[in-house]
């Protein structure tokens, strides 16, 4: 097992998350690509979208069926901009690469935002940590276990 996915099995377990990590076998590049391969809507993937936030890391767990309005999630978190990551900050802030980000297993906490979209689905789908790997969760679950903010994104 990779580490990334050992480090996000850690922490859905030291959590009490219930859902097991799965493999898909190949990379899912997209909240579409992640919908088609798991038979589900494309907004019960929870996407990991990391910005920088005046130069700190946030992460944007948004429904795959929405774009993230930046100006309104600077507002939110009182930041002065808010624009996407490079991947080498994405790297430095989780540990994970664009792709596979997970919602927790990061080497820090990272400040976490759950659309509330999510909670439409009864179960959604997030990343394990690689591209290729995702785990089952609630939008409940997955507030509980990032200890992030339920806020429209979009």
């Amino acid at each position: 097992m990779h580490a990334n996915v050992e480090r996000v099995a850690a922490a859905l377990r030291e959590r009490g998350a219930a859902g097991e990590i799965v493999d898909l076998g190949e990379a899912v590049p997209t909240a579409q690509a992640a919908a088609d391969k798991l038979g589900c809507a494309v907004g019960a993937i929870a996407n990991s979208l990391v910005f920088d936030a005046d130069g700190e890391p946030l992460l944007v767990l948004t429904s795959g069926a929405h774009r993230v309005d930046t100006k309104k999630v600077a507002a939110f978190v009182g930041a002065a901009k808010v624009r996407r990551a490079t991947p080498e900050f994405v790297r430095a802030a989780t540990g994970q690469p664009i792709g596979g980000v997970a919602p927790l297993g990061h080497p820090a906490p990272v400040r976490t935002l759950v659309d509330v979209w999510l909670e439409r689905y009864e179960q959604v789908w997030a990343a394990g940590g690689i591209p290729h790997t995702v785990f089952p969760t609630t939008f409940a679950e997955l507030v509980r276990v990032t200890g992030g903010d339920p806020v429209e994104v979009e």
